[in-house]
C-alpha cells in the first residue's frame, strides 16, 4: 500500500465535507449521459462541484480501496481556480480550493 493512502483518504473526506457545508452536494445523481462525458472534468455535462462529487471522489475512493496506483499528477486546484474565477461565490470557494491544493500536493509528494 502506498504510504500516502491514509492522508489522501482523510483529505477526500474533508473535500466531501466542504462540498456539503457549502451546499454544493447533490442528493440526486446526474443522468448516465452526463456522467459518461469524455471531456476533462466533464465540463460539457457537469458543474465542477458535480464532477468532484460524482466522478472524482468515487474514482479516488475506488483507487484507495483497491490499492491501485495513484495518479502521477493532479491539477484539480487549477481547474477550481478557473471555474470559480468566473463565478460570484463571494469567497465560499476558498476553503475548497485550499483542500484541493493540498490534495494536489499529496499526489505529487514522494512516496
Amino acid at each position: 500500500m502506498d504510504t500516502r493512502f491514509p492522508k489522501i483518504a482523510e483529505q477526500l473526506l474533508l473535500i466531501e465535507r466542504e462540498l456539503r457545508v457549502q451546499g454544493w452536494w447533490d442528493v440526486v445523481p446526474p443522468s448516465a449521459d452526463a456522467l459518461s462525458s469524455v471531456e476533462p472534468f466533464s465540463v460539457d455535462t457537469l458543474d465542477f462541484e458535480q464532477w468532484l462529487q460524482w466522478i472524482f471522489l468515487p474514482r479516488m475512493k475506488s483507487i484507495l480501496e483497491q490499492d491501485l496506483p495513484l495518479p502521477n499528477a493532479s491539477g484539480i486546484q487549477e481547474m477550481a481556480e478557473m471555474v470559480f474565477a468566473g463565478r460570484n461565490v463571494q469567497g465560499k470557494d476558498r476553503q475548497l480550493q485550499a483542500l484541493l491544493k493540498e490534495f494536489d500536493q499529496m499526489i505529487t509528494a514522494s512516496r
